[in-house]
């Protein structure tokens, strides 16, 4: 085996290894999941449910694995197997290990079905030599290991041989190998297409620097370098994708190529990431060009470029600047000329300056600035620009705005954006512009291309991380390949199906990938992901997360689009491929769509001084400036003036990508799979996870998966007999056999299940796995064929063994026997005398010896006299003979001559034969081609009219779908004008609303203007309107909701409308349900609706409720600031009384020293008192009006509370009535769903249908072109009213929107406005109201006293009601407690009850899982049945097959009858024709006889005449006298001459023509002769053979036919027993299954009994919630009141003390009162005593004018006091009126809290006696439906138990039957292994009875034999016994006869004294 052969061929023996056979045939082995190895082997050690314990190979570890998880493994057959569709077992796990073997013995290429799978080795292989390829060369793939020299070589072939286009598709990871195989490919077809081996043409064949194949190889190293970079996972990446293609002439000769490039990655010319360099060209110039060089591309150091970020990073083993002079000489092959490679070396270096310019932001701008312009100056230098217009070109750029253009300052951030965008855009122009160059190169000749090979270099699919708008487009052209793929595989498969008649339902995979190209690419309805791009990129202010909302709002339902599981931030949306999940984030897609540049700088590039660059950009018009996309909102105007013109990155690639789709359709496909092992570069490594991966990515477990499908392996029926014949022994009868009947008769005795497999015209076909099953059997066959064989031979050879061991014991007996007599009677005297005698006895023997000669004398006579006898007969005979011999001799004479003739006349046919055999063949080969011409012809007649019958089907389709467009278009002109009418009518409601509104709006102002005086009711009011507003917020939103709800069941309707207008035709009979349907939707609808609007009622009625408590609460709130506020003025009144008690004090004090001043201080007194009782009155007075308020509210309180409970209970009510309603809608609805999801299901699949259909309309739209384009613009037009009517139904919706809103908004407006007014007549109300109190007050002051008089009577009632209360609280808080108990007792209770429902429920499921189990036995005993039935009926089958076969037999018989009849009267035809011949060559001969005879005549006639001419010439005397007549007599002699001549002539020719006809004729009959007899004896013979092969059949059959009625009675018997055990099991499973419909109808009553308890249940939670919310709630009203108790025990403290302080006041100021009047008795008496004394006083006054002075200062001081009383007055006064005020509203209070006391009593007495009333007819109520429930508990629990006594009979019963049917299997088993023991037995009771018969026979001889002898013996007895009388014999012969006569007789008795000697 040579070097190349072992990275080619497998070792098969290491493959075909016995051990490794039956290791896999042993152990079960199996493939399980691993982490590290992907999967590992193991052998299943034990089965439990659905998982298995497998032990594994390499560790012997135990694993528990699932059952789906294991995959079978293939057996060590298909080990390395090149081709994996072979494998019998398809999975991942095998797919993996096989392509891990071959990758590791360093087999890197690998086939799959369509698939060569290539693993990058890492390393050179010498596998791509000349030698190889000249051993591929012309070779079929089959013949050869796989290569992709077999891939290219197969389609060269094909193209060559069909005349069909080819492609090879490498696609795969980035360093998986691509371009290596591609530039393998190229090598290949250089090589062996190469025009160059022989003689061209001068023309064509000599280009200017080379031939073409070698231009062809050297184009690529260019590409590489312009193309190619070093990535992380390869060191020479291609960044582009490429299509060559390949031109060839008629004669398969090179012609040109031309390349096509894709998606090339010039982001990397402007940066690279880490340890990756950008591309090879930019290496290669900066470390290969020269001084001169480098100075002309003003080139730097690596570390000076920003472009090149990671430096100068080598590759290792490569050289950049060999490869850069490389390069250059490929171009110069290619004709490129030098100024050209000046050209694009300068525009590399212009790139790379480019990255170096630097950009500031100035000071106090953000415009930016270039401090240096040296890198500008070298780009310019480089492209031939001017400086100064080029950096105002990327500083301030030129913008159009109007008609004027104005210059627009960029920002830093622009400047660098658009430099980086003309870098990349340059670099690809130039790309663009070198392939374009190169395709000019390879296509210089002038010969006519025939056909091509093209092929695809290009990117795998690709997952990342991070996925981008690249990254989408990839895969976007996988999915487009794939489904080329699969659709490729279906038409092949479908092929093979039909070449070998399989019926089989064809499916088109590629339909799978449809759906996920249609989301990236569909144009329309709903527009795609590159269509919602296209359409993003022309809307202004348009940003990624607009894109991104507006995909997920179109294609959001999208089966293959899914929103991102991952965060925001993370990605945008996902989508599923045929590969994976793949997750998208779409920064930047709008930017990179729309590739956008600075249109200045673009500018001064086309007007460039250098034609090169000039030439890279004369299609300025095209591109998309970066001040259109910036200005895109500003000016939208300048953005679609070249909208015609602009086409998107998207739409560009869209266009290539279709190309190239078209291109590859119209081709034979061929798919080459690259695959990268691991990504450390290292041979001989494989990463088994990154190569699953990357084998689900390419496409390869796809087409696995379609292969499975199908029947993928398939086996030649000589190939299957020879292989598993031995697991059919008997099935195949002795003799020849066609091998489809002989694969039919196995599969059939295999009994293998139909759909397993499939049988062809020269293939069996298998499901996948089938062959590992007939494998493992054959295994185990074996294995069992050759123990026995084991056992045979070893029982043989320890019988032998035993039989040599048993004759060497009674040998060596006999030995030691001999031994032990010999040593006994060597020392015996007699015995010495006896061996002394025994000699000398024979001379006493010789007279018997002569009488025993005379008798052999005359025996001999006798036998001589007879012989005499026999010799005289045979000498009669001899003589006879020979007369017969001499007759013979003669007739063998006769026989040789004619055999000589026979001979000679086989030798002519012989070679007539040849002649006729070749014209034979000549004439079969014509009607071969004619009849292959006549089968192309009728393929193409019966295509022509498949495709004039599907265009008919197409073009009535299209005529349907027209006149339904048109019936359409009618029925939306219609309805647009309805639309239109109603538009009409909306603007006018519109209008009227807008008035509206004015007025609303106007009215809101004059009240606005109102509500402003009132600013601090504005602010409650501005707090209920923000409350209204949430609400109508919620309201809004829920109403957007419900409409775009409304909107969504719109679309559906729609939608649904449509598809059921589409399959109108399809769903003819669903019409009417359809119709049901819609109307029970529309009344659901309705229902819904009203249920909506019933719950909007509730719900307003709710929140009206929700408002009143909050302003009840508020009220309270307000209210309780109040009672604060008041208490607070309380404490502050008794501070202030408590001063004014001191100051009174310290008047008193004071008084009483001035009384005796001055009189003026008691009217001032009596003042100040009169004017404390009006203040009194007044107070008492407002306290009364206070306390009538107070009560009035109370009332208007409680009465709202009243109301507010009862609205809240009716809104309870309501909400369980439509919680109970929104259920069975939601019931309904789900229903409805369920019907919906049905519909939708047949709407799928007639969409499936219709996909088919528009697929098939798709490949004829060439043909008919006008009738698409009239169906697009209708298309166009519908789609466009469907636009325009979604638009008018949209702008409906949103003024059907705007107008509920604003009548809304107007019924929000104008209660609010009620609610302001009410609120205003309120407070004008409450402000009379305060007026009037206040009147009031002054009056109710006054009875301020009488009602304290009255307060401690009420005080007293008040203190035993309120010992009432407690009373009562502390027995409601026994109640509430005890309920509570109960409740929890319910709640233990209804807990049991759920633990007992849901033991029941899992009873329930386990009795389900029996009974599912049952159904499974029953099931599998009905399959058991049905494989009797079946067996039954293919008995019948046979018996009816074998009637048939006599029938045939019968037929055949009669045939052969006709047949001989036929040929009998074709003898005797022949015979006739052949004596007719005969006859007619006799009369031919006679005819011929007769016309010689007279050309005999004739020439005699003629030599007379000319003898008498020769006579008369002579004789001259008569000369002169004749000469006249002579002259007539010779021309009459010329004439008869010339007639006899031609008649002569005319008669030869005759007689040649009869002669030839005669030679024909015997030469045709002695051929007829010859053909008829050995006709007749191949007749004979074949009737012979036939006759005996139809006696054997017939003797067979006869056999076959007792055999089968043997069977057949058996079977009958068997049958019978079969149909009573069918009986039983019959009426057992019918048992069983009333038990299980018993079963299923108590299971169902318990179902509903569980579910009428489950609802009992929630009714009592909810009662037992609304019980604890109601008992929250008292216990809140009890916390209340007990609070509200607290509160006004101490308020009743309060005022108790206060009471006390005011008696006490009342009692000083009694006190003071009567103290004062007896002071003004006692001032009354000093005044008379002082009026007597005036007298005295006045003549004392002299003696007081002294003290005058002193009075006038006291009395100063008097008046200052006065005046500071005054003061006090007035400020005791304010005071005073402050306390009486207070004292008022404390009186006023007081009233209120008794008011309230006694409404809270009569109140808290009417609700608890309500509440108490309403708890314990509750509690009655629970405990009736407590006692209910333990009632229904037990009847369910008897139920339960009744049912799980039933299920328990049941199981019993079912396990009884289980048992039964194991018995009956058992016994069936039994009866079927007794069968065969018995028909073993029987085989071997007739081999017994033969070796019986044979040893009978022997016997029977041997018998014979004996008695021969012993009557011989008997004889010689007798001749001695006569003798012996006789006395004839001497004595001592007498007696040793006697001896030995004795010896003889007593053999049994013991041996003499003396015995005599017995030698042996």
């Amino acid at each position: 085996m040579s070097d190349a052969d072992k990275f080619l061929y497998v070792d098969r023996n290491m493959v075909t290894n016995p051990l490794a056979q039956a290791d896999w045939a042993t152990k079960k082995l199996v493939w399980v999941p691993s982490e590290r190895l992907g999967f590992e082997a193991g052998s299943v050690r034990e089965e439990r449910g659905d998982e298995c314990v497998v032990e594994l190979a390499d560790s012997g570890k135990k694993v528990k694995v699932n059952k789906d998880d294991i995959q079978k493994m293939n057996p060590p057959k298909f080990s390395k197997v090149e081709d994996m569709a072979e494998l019998t077992c398809l999975n991942e796990a095998s797919v993996l290990h096989n392509l891990k073997e071959r990758y590791y013995s360093g087999l890197i290429y690998t086939y799959s079905g369509l698939f060569c799978v290539v693993i990058n080795p890492y390393k050179n292989l010498p596998i791509y030599s000349e030698e190889i390829v000249d051993m591929y060369k012309g070779k079929k793939r089959h013949e050869m290991p796989p290569h992709i020299y077999a891939i290219t070589d197969t389609s060269y072939r094909s193209m060559m041989q069909d005349r069909e286009d080819q492609s090879i598709l490498c696609t795969g990871e980035s360093g998986a190998g691509k371009t290596e195989n591609t530039k393998k490919v190229i090598q290949y077809l250089a090589h062996v297409a190469s025009s160059h081996k022989t003689k061209k043409d001068q023309n064509s064949s000599f280009l200017s620097h080379g031939e073409l194949e070698k231009q062809l190889l050297q184009a690529n190293p260019i590409l590489e370098a312009f193309g190619n970079a070093k990535t992380v996972k390869n060191d020479n990446s291609s960044r582009f994708g490429k299509f060559i293609r390949i031109n060839f002439d008629v004669n398969g000769y090179i012609v040109g190529a031309n390349i096509e490039t894709y998606l090339l990655e010039k982001s990397r010319a402007i940066r690279q990431a880490k340890d990756e360099r950008t591309f090879h060209v930019f290496y290669y110039m900066l470390t290969g060009a020269g001084d001169k060089l480098r100075s002309e591309l003003c080139l730097e150091g690596y570390s000076n470029y920003r472009f090149v970020s990671n430096g100068n990073l080598t590759i290792p083993g490569q050289h950049d600047k060999d490869l850069f002079t490389e390069t250059l000489e490929a171009m110069k092959i290619m004709s490129i000329p030098e100024d050209e490679q000046i050209g694009m070396l300068k525009v590399v270096s212009s790139v790379l300056q480019l990255g170096n310019m630097s950009f500031k932001k100035e000071r106090h701008t953000d415009q930016a600035s270039m401090p240096d312009n040296t890198a500008a100056q070298k780009v310019c230098h480089l492209m031939g620009m001017n400086v100064t217009d080029f950096t105002r070109a990327i500083l301030s750029p030129r913008i159009k705005v109007g008609r004027d253009y104005v210059q627009k300052a960029q920002t830093q951030e622009q400047a660098e954006f658009a430099v980086e965008a003309l870098a990349k855009a340059t670099y690809e122009r130039m790309f663009r512009w070198l392939v374009m160059r190169l395709n000019k190169a390879l296509d210089k000749t002038k010969r006519q291309g025939a056909s091509f090979i093209g092929i695809l270099d290009i990117a795998g699919f690709e997952i990342f991380e991070l996925n981008s708008f690249e990254q989408m487009c990839i895969n976007y052209t996988n999915e487009k390949l794939q489904q080329l793929f699969n659709h490729t595989m279906f038409i092949l498969e479908q092929e093979e199906y039909q070449r070998e008649g399989i019926e089989w339902s064809f499916i088109d995979f590629g339909l799978d990938l449809q759906p996920c190209i249609d989301l990236i690419e569909k144009p329309a309805n709903p527009p795609g992901i590159l269509a919602l791009l296209d359409e993003e990129c022309w809307f202004p202010k348009a940003t990624d997360k607009s894109f991104v909302e507006k995909v997920l709002q179109e294609q959001g339902g999208h089966s293959k689009f899914h929103r991102p599981k991952k965060l925001k931030d993370e990605a945008d949306f996902c989508i599923m491929h045929y590969a994976g999940k793949v997750d998208y984030k779409a920064d930047e897609w709008l930017m990179k769509n729309m590739d956008p540049l600075n249109d200045n700088v673009a500018s001064l590039l086309n007007q460039s001084t250098d034609k090169f660059v000039s030439e890279l950009w004369k299609d300025v018009d095209r591109i998309v400036g970066l001040d259109k996309v910036a200005g895109m909102s500003e000016m939208p105007g300048a953005f679609k003036t070249r909208k015609g013109m602009f086409r998107t990155v998207g739409q560009l690639y869209k266009e290539q990508l279709s190309k190239l789709m078209a291109t590859l359709r119209n081709t034979n496909p061929n798919f080459v799979r690259c695959i990268i092992p691991n990504h450390e570069k290292k041979a001989g490594k494989l990463d088994p996870h990154l190569v699953l991966d990357q084998l689900r990515c390419n496409g390869v477990l796809e087409g696995i998966r379609i292969c499975r499908q199908g029947f993928p392996n398939r086996i030649v029926f000589q190939e299957f007999r020879q292989r598993y014949e031995i697991l059919t022994p008997n099935a195949i009868p002795k003799g020849f056999m066609d091998g489809k009947q002989a694969c039919v008769l196995m599969i059939k005795s295999l009994e293998l299940d139909p759909n397993l497999y499939r049988i062809g015209q020269s293939k069996v076909f298998f499901r996948a796995g089938v062959l590992a099953h007939l494998e493992e059997e054959r295994d185990m066959k074996i294995t069992e064929v050759i123990i026995s064989f084991q056992a045979w031979c070893r029982g043989y050879v320890a019988r032998k063994a035993f039989a040599k061991r048993q004759q060497q014991l009674t040998a060596m007996k006999v030995i030691q026997r001999n031994c032990a007599a010999y040593l006994k009677l060597r020392n015996w005297q007699w015995w010495r005398l006896f061996t002394k005698v025994k000699p000398l006895l024979q001379v006493s023997r010789q007279e018997e010896e002569m009488l025993a000669k005379d008798e052999e004398l005359n025996k001999v006579k006798e036998r001589q006299t007879y012989a005499e006898e026999q010799l005289t007969e045979m000498e009669s005979k001899q003589q006879q003979l020979g007369a017969e011999k001499l007759a013979l001799q003669e007739q063998l004479q006769a026989e040789t001559e004619l055999c000589a003739e026979a001979e000679e006349m086989r030798s002519r046919l012989a070679a007539r034969k040849q002649e006729l055999e070749e014209i034979l063949h000549d004439l079969e080969a014509r009607m071969e081609e004619e009849e292959e011409r006549t089968t192309q012809l009728q393929t193409e007649r019966k295509k022509m009219q498949l495709n004039i019958g599907d265009l008919e089907q197409q073009l009535d389709e299209e005529e349907a779908a027209r006149q339904r467009l048109q019936l359409e278009k009618v029925t939306l002109e219609a309805k647009m004008k309805k639309v239109e009418e109603d538009v009409m009518v909306l603007d006018d409601q519109n209008n009227k609303l807008n008035k509206e509104k004015k007025l609303f709006e106007e009215r809101i102002s004059e009240f606005t203007s109102n509500l402003a005086e009132e600013e601090e009711k504005s602010k409650s009011l501005q707090k209920l309107k923000t409350k209204h507003e949430a609400m109508i917020t919620d309201l809004e939103d829920r109403l957007r909701r419900e409409e775009k709800q409304r909107q969504e069941l719109e679309k559906n309707r729609r939608k649904q409308d449509g598809d059921s207008a589409e399959l109108h035709d399809q769903i003819a009979e669903l019409q009417a349900q359809i119709a049901e349907l819609r109307l029970q939707l529309a009344k659901k609808e309705e229902e819904l609706q009203a249920a909506l609007a019933r719950m909007e009622e509730e719900a307003a009625l709710k929140n009206l409720a929700q408002k009143k408590i909050r302003e009840m609460e508020a009220q309270l709130s307000e209210l309780q600031e109040d009672l604060d506020l008041e208490r607070q003025a309380r404490a502050k009144a008794e501070k202030h009384r408590r001063d004014l008690g001191e100051e009174l004090e310290a008047l008193k004090t004071e008084l009483e020293d001035t009384l005796d001043s001055t009189a003026t201080q008691l009217e001032l007194r009596s003042k100040r008192e009169t004017e404390v009782t009006h203040l009194k009155k007044a107070l008492e007075e407002d306290a009364k009006v206070h306390e009538m308020q107070v009560a009035e509210m109370r009332q208007k309180h409680g009465q709202a509370f009243d109301e507010l409970n009862e609205q809240l209970e009716q809104a309870k009510r309501n909400k369980v009535s439509v919680d109970k309603t929104k259920q069975a809608l939601e019931s309904e609805r789900n229903e409805l769903a369920i019907e919906l999801q049905t519909l939708m299901q047949g709407k799928g699949e007639s969409e499936h249908r219709r996909k088919k259909a528009e697929g098939q309309v798709q490949e004829l739209q060439v043909k008919h072109g006008e009738s698409e384009r009239q169906r697009q613009e209708l298309a166009e037009r519908v789609t466009k009213l469907q636009a325009e009517l979604d638009n008018v139904s949209g702008l409906l919706s949103e003024v059907e929107g705007k107008s509920i809103k604003a009548t809304k908004d107007c019924s929000s407006v104008e209660s609010q406005l009620q609610d302001v007014q009410e609120l205003m007549a309120e407070e004008t109300r409450q402000k009379l109201s305060m007026n009037t109190k206040l009147r009031q007050l002054e009056d109710e002051q006054n009875g301020l006293r009488e009602q304290l008089e009255e307060e401690e009577e009420t005080k007293k009632n008040v203190e035993k009601q309120l010992l009432m209360v407690q009373a009562q609280l502390v027995d409601m808080k026994k109640k509430v407690e005890l309920e509570a108990g109960s409740l929890e007792n319910a709640e233990e209770g209804r807990k049991r009850l759920q633990r007992d429902l849901e033991g029941v429920s899992q009873r329930m499921e386990e009795k389900c899982a029996a009974f599912e189990k049952l159904d499974k036995t029953k099931t599998r005993l009905q399959q058991e049945l049905d494989d009797l039935l079946v067996d039954q009926d293919h008995l019948r089958q046979i018996v009816s097959n074998l009637e048939k076969k006599q029938k045939k037999f019968d037929q055949m018989l009669a045939e052969e009858k006709t047949i001989s009849a036929r040929y009998a009267e074709e003898r005797d035809r022949a015979e006739a024709e052949a004596r007719e011949k005969e006859t007619r060559a006799l009369a031919l001969t006679r005819e011929l006889e007769a016309l010689m005879d007279n050309k005999d005549e004739l020439d005699r006639n003629n030599k007379l005449l000319r003898a008498e001419m020769e006579d008369l010439v002579s004789s001259k005397d008569d000369v002169g006298k004749s000469v006249h007549e002579l002259e007539k007599s010779k021309r009459g002699q010329d004439q008869q001459l010339e007639e006899m001549r031609v008649q002569l002539e005319e008669l030869e020719d005759e007689l040649q023509a009869t002669e030839d006809a005669k030679l024909r004729l015997e030469v045709n009959m002695q051929a007829m002769k010859a053909q008829y007899d050995r006709d007749l004896a191949g007749r004979d013979e074949m009737g012979e053979e036939k006759k005996r092969a139809l006696v054997k059949q017939v003797r067979e059959m006869e056999l076959e036919l007792e055999d089968e009625r043997k069977q057949r009675s058996v079977a009958t018997a068997a049958r019978k027993k079969l149909e009573l055990d069918l009986k039983e099991l019959e009426s057992a499973i019918d048992m069983a299954n009333k038990n299980r419909d018993e079963a299923l109808k108590q299971l169902k009553k318990l179902q509903a009994q569980m579910k009428e308890l489950i609802r009992e249940l929630e009714d009592t939670r909810m009662s037992r919630e609304e019980i604890l919310a109601q008992a929250k709630e008292t216990e809140k009203k009890l916390k209340g009141m007990e609070a509200d108790m607290i509160q006004m025990q101490e308020e009743l403290a309060a005022a108790e003390r206060v009471k006390r302080q005011a008696q006490q006041e009342r009692d000083e100021l009694q006190d003071e009162i009567n103290s004062q009047a007896a002071k003004n008795a006692q001032v009354a008496e000093e005044k008379r005593r002082l009026e007597a004394r005036i007298a005295q006083l006045e003549e004392e006054l002299e003696e007081e004018q002294c003290n005058t002075e002193l009075v006038n200062d006291r009395l100063k001081r008097a008046l200052l006091q006065t005046d500071q009383m005054n003061v006090e007055l007035t400020a005791e006064r304010s005071t005073s009126q402050r306390l009486e005020g207070a004292r008022a509203q404390m009186e006023r209070q007081n009233k209120e809290l008794k008011l309230k006391l006694g409404e809270l009593e009569g109140t808290v007495k009417s609700k608890y006696k309500a509440a108490i009333a309403a708890m314990e007819a509750k509690i009655a109520q629970l405990e009736e439906q407590l006692d209910m429930e333990t009632r229904e508990r037990q009847a369910a629990s008897k139920l339960v138990r009744r049912t799980e006594k039933k299920l328990k009979e049941v199981i019993l019963t079912v396990d009884d039957e289980r048992r039964n049917t194991e018995q009956y299997k058992d016994q069936a088993d039994k009866l079927n292994s007794r069968m065969k023991q018995l028909k073993r037995q029987l085989e071997e009771a007739e081999e017994e009875a033969q070796r019986a018969n044979a040893n009978r026979r022997k016997l029977m001889r041997e018998l014979e034999d004996a008695s021969e002898s012993a009557d011989a013996m008997n004889r010689e007895v007798s001749t001695l016994k006569s003798k012996l009388r006789r006395g004839d014999l001497p004595i001592t012969i007498r007696r040793f006869v006697t001896r030995s006569g004795a010896e003889s007789d007593e053999e049994g008795e013991a041996k003499p004294e003396t015995p005599e000697p017995k030698p042996e």
